[in-house]
């Protein structure tokens, strides 16, 4: 998967900023949020769909996601 489907992933998740989370944290994030949205697919249709109702929320969230799910495979990689 790429960086950006993970964060598609995180940002549907019900993780927050405000958690801090680790990367275990973003790892089980994602595999609940494939799960109940059915995959790959259905992470881009609830994070369009989330998009569209709130853009300008939703640019700062997908940049955390983006960020964390970057930081998160450093940490895995290291």
């Amino acid at each position: 998967m790429t960086l950006a489907t993970l964060a598609e992933a995180v940002f549907v998740s019900s993780l927050q900023p405000s958690e801090h989370p680790t990367a275990a944290q973003v790892n089980a994030a994602i595999g609940r949020s494939l799960q109940i949205h059915g995959g790959v697919a259905g992470c881009a249709g609830a994070f369009a769909a989330e998009y569209g109702a709130h853009p300008e929320e939703s640019a700062d969230r997908m940049h955390w996601a983006l960020s964390l799910v970057a930081d998160a495979a450093t940490l895995v990689a290291a």
